[in-house]
């Protein structure tokens, strides 16, 4: 038994798959019933109804010399019952007196096997088994005389129809395809309904109504909101906001704009954006087979091919279907007869439901010729959505292929709207405004304004990151410094910008922003420093390279030499006020382009990220060059094009594999070199020419493999911060002393046992850093170093700590770096002075 909810099941499936079929699906899947009601019908009547009628015919008569007649019955003829020997059949009866006249009637006697003749004609013998003779007789007749499409014709026609029936929606079952219509049903349904299809279409109506009504009063045209991506990335291309909805005045009255946006809450704005992703991954899954379309084919060829079949050979056989027909069972010898005429009472019955049949064959069978016509007049594994572009503003919306387009093209013949309201799920542009509503809907003032924070500047900062776009509320913060996008691949900065007076800092990374032409105008004559960090060359916005009022350029990437032509490095030359360019790239030489910059560029910086740099000669261009930091880059000795910079200050060697400093006797060519970093560096001795260079103020020298330091290197009387940490020296040179202008003193994770009372001479150190050496005795002379704020002594071999340290008023307990137990060894009161809080801009002022 089926329950009631099965067979409501069953009767949902038609209403499932309706979108996909087309007018002769349905057309043929109606005559598929009323064929099958036929087969039925036809069936039941034969069965029911008797099948044939069967009478005995009489044999030819003898003539006697008397002139009588004698009817000869068949030999061995009697009656069913064998009473007496004599046997009369039981048609025997009614055919002799059928066609004698009635005075011979009366004179004619039955013979029998070796009778008498002129006997009176006996009325025939009557037994029990009459009926069961006529019964057998009608079924031998039925087997043996009827022709056999009258006797199979109803079961033929339910098979064939069945067949048909099948063929007409065998797609639908297919594991291999009944999933992927399933799929394509549901989201397509999902699509018709969804608020965002109502929502994008009702404005693009209203675009073209807004459109109209600026061509009837004579003014130009709105541009539509909605653009591609190549249009919206370019900054010579005004791409204004929405109109706000007013009052327009014309010469004749006013007219009225009433706004066409319609409202999308959160909810339908996540089911919208999971409506996308999911057409996404079935575009992917479906569009790369044709296995539906091919199926559709095949079962359409199949029910052609059976209409054919089965008009060539029921046009055959619709003759043999005749009312009388005669019958020569081999049952003589049990009837007495040989012959009989029956009679197929079904025949004109039988004949009038097959011409039916035939006829609604024939229709179904013009209906799959039409379908075959349909499918190879026209290439439907290809199908594009050219009207739907013309008729909205989802130009970007991209034509499909195989059984994608084969789906769309069944659905066309349904209703042509879903397929446009489906198209809204394939255009990234209406995605992108999706995202954007429903990013503003999240994001709003006052959210933004709890993420702005200070930075070490003191400055106003707002770090985006992973949205899927720029919020508008964005452009509201006015007072904001610094911007931070950071993953934000949809980021678009729109004229609203121009409210942000105060911005001057911008942060891309991985985040291709485009700019419209208004946001572009400010940003050019606003923007002071920014920031581009990317993974390709294309990341890297255009109108980068047109912001005359950039200061500051920082491009974090890959900037091979291979690629430097597509970079746009030669437009830099239009950045005339850029200072500080900063390239983080594997860059095998310097590009030639940038000494363009040669004349304004104050700060090269260039970390190579481990790709050797062979190429620098083209740095002897840029003579006004301040600073210059190559970092990883590989050099083994210091380039002599560097020699050339005669304004530099600054050089940063950091992280190369520089093992000898010969060349540093060149540095007393560059009087105003005052700091060098040579750390992080393979570097093994000084060379005693480092006492040339006469103005160094800094010099960094930590991490390399240094054992020993030269005594010209005290004769640097302006240097006031010196690094030597983690190198191998072992003793601290009591030339030391001279430099009366040290401030800084490192010299952190060397074998240094002993600390020379000459060091304290140097009463201007801020900074001392002892930590993690071999130190066992702290001097009591430390406390000559009156200006001391910070002092590292952990990891040395010290047991206690001089009592002079109290003296170093400036020092606090967070800035003396030693283990707790040597602090406490100290005397209470200099634990106290050491423990109360500093009075920094007092401290400062002494």
């Amino acid at each position: 038994m089926f329950t009631l909810t099965e067979v409501a099941a069953l009767n949902d499936i038609q209403p499932t798959y309706r979108i996909l079929k087309p007018w002769w699906d349905v057309f043929m899947d109606y005559l598929g019933v009323v064929m099958l009601m036929l087969a039925i019908f036809s069936g039941t009547m034969q069965l029911t109804k008797d099948q044939v009628v069967c009478l005995p015919v009489q044999e030819p008569a003898a003539e006697d010399n008397s002139g009588f007649t004698t009817l000869q019955p068949a030999e061995g003829s009697g009656s069913g019952s064998g009473n007496g020997g004599s046997r009369v059949t039981l048609a025997a009866a009614p055919l002799i007196t059928k066609d004698l006249p009635d005075s011979v009637v009366q004179e004619i006697h039955l013979t029998q096997f070796g009778g008498l003749r002129h006997q009176p004609l006996p009325t025939g013998v009557r037994t029990n088994l009459d009926f069961q003779q006529y019964v057998f007789v009608n079924q031998m007749c039925y087997h043996v005389a009827l022709p056999w499409y009258s006797k199979y014709f109803p079961y033929l026609a339910l098979i064939h129809t069945i067949v048909l029936m099948v063929s007409s929606n065998f797609w639908f079952k297919y594991p291999k395809t009944s999933s992927k219509i399933e799929h394509f049903v549901g989201i397509l349904g999902k699509c018709f309904e969804s608020p965002w299809t109502t929502k994008a279409l009702s404005e693009t109506a209203c675009e073209d109504s807004e459109e109209n009504k600026q061509r009837l009063i004579g003014a130009p045209s709105l541009p539509k909101h909605f653009s591609t991506s190549s249009e919206e990335g370019s900054p010579n291309q005004s791409t204004p906001m929405l109109a706000k909805s007013g009052v327009k005045f014309t010469a004749d009255k006013p007219v009225i704009e009433v706004p066409c946006m319609t409202i999308l809450d959160k909810k339908d704005g996540e089911q919208a954006k999971a409506l996308f992703e999911k057409v996404r991954k079935f575009r992917a899954h479906v569009e790369d087979s044709d296995l539906i379309y091919k199926l559709y084919v095949a079962q359409t060829v199949i029910k052609t091919v059976k209409f054919i079949l089965i008009l060539c050979y029921t046009m055959t056989f619709v003759a043999a279907i005749d009312f009388d027909h005669v019958c020569e069972p081999d049952i003589k010898h049990l009837t007495g007869y040989a012959k009989f005429q029956c009679t197929h009472n079904m025949a004109f019955m039988l004949r009038k439901l097959l011409v039916s049949y035939i006829s609604l064959v024939c229709i179904y069978g013009l209906i799959c010729i039409y379908t075959l016509f349909w499918l190879f007049r026209r290439p439907l594994k290809e199908y594009s959505f050219e009207k739907v572009r013309e008729e909205s503003s989802f130009s970007d919306i991209p034509d499909v292929k195989n059984d994608f387009a084969f789906l769309l093209h069944m659905v066309d013949q349904y209703d042509q709207l879903y397929s446009k309201r489906f198209g809204v799920f394939l255009s990234e542009v209406s995605e992108n405004k999706l995202r954007e509503i429903s990013l503003n809907h999240e994001w709003t003032f006052e959210k933004l304004r709890q993420h702005v924070t200070r930075n070490a500047q003191d400055k106003l900062e707002l770090h985006l990151f992973m949205l899927s776009g720029l919020p508008d509320a964005v452009f509201d913060l006015t007072d904001l410094e610094i911007l931070k996008l950071e993953l934000i691949p949809e980021a678009r900065i729109t004229a609203k910008i121009s409210q942000m007076i105060n911005l001057q800092e911008l942060h891309f990374y991985h985040c291709p922003a485009k700019v419209e032409q208004t946001a572009f105008s400010f940003l050019r004559d606003h923007l002071r420093c920014l920031h581009v960090k990317f993974t390709d060359v294309a990341e890297i916005p255009t109108w980068v390279y047109l912001l005359k009022s950039l200061r500051e350029l920082y491009l974090v990437g890959n900037l091979n030499s291979e690629n430097n032509k597509m970079i746009g490095l030669e437009s830099l030359r239009d950045l005339r006020h850029l200072k500080i360019l900063h390239l983080k790239s594997n860059l095998t030489k310097v590009p030639t382009n940038i000494t363009d910059l040669s004349p304004h560029l104050i700060k090269l910086v260039i970390h190579n990220d481990g790709t050797k740099l062979l190429v620098l000669n083209s740095l002897k261009k840029m003579m006004n060059l301040a600073e210059l930091e190559l970092h990883n880059c590989e050099l083994e000795r210091i380039p002599h094009a560097i020699f050339s910079l005669t304004n530099l200050q600054e050089l940063d060697l950091k992280s190369n594999n520089i093992r000898t400093i010969e060349e540093v006797i060149s540095f007393q060519h560059l009087n105003r070199l005052i700091c060098l970093k040579l750390w992080h560096n393979k570097i093994i001795t000084i060379p005693l020419s480092i006492s040339h260079v006469k103005n160094l103020e800094s010099l960094y020298l930590s991490h390399n493999k240094l054992e020993s330091l030269p005594v010209p290197l005290f004769n640097l009387l302006k240097l006031r911060y010196l690094d030597v940490s983690h190198n191998s020296i072992v003793v601290i040179p009591l030339e030391i002393g001279f430099m009366q202008n040290l401030q800084h003193f490192a010299i952190t994770g060397n074998k240094v046992e002993v600390v020379p009372k000459q060091l304290f001479k140097c009463t201007k150190l801020k900074t001392l850093c002892l930590g993690h050496n071999c130190i066992s005795v702290l001097p009591e002379k430390i406390g000559n170093l009156v200006q001391l704020t910070n002092l590292e002594l952990k990891g040395n071999c010290l047991d206690r700590l001089p009592a002079q340290l109290g003296q170093c008023r400036l020092l606090r307990r967070n800035c003396l770096v030693v283990e707790d137990h040597l602090f406490d060894s100290l005397p209470l009161d200099v634990k106290e002075s050491i423990n109360q809080e500093a009075n920094v801009p007092f401290a400062n002022g002494v």
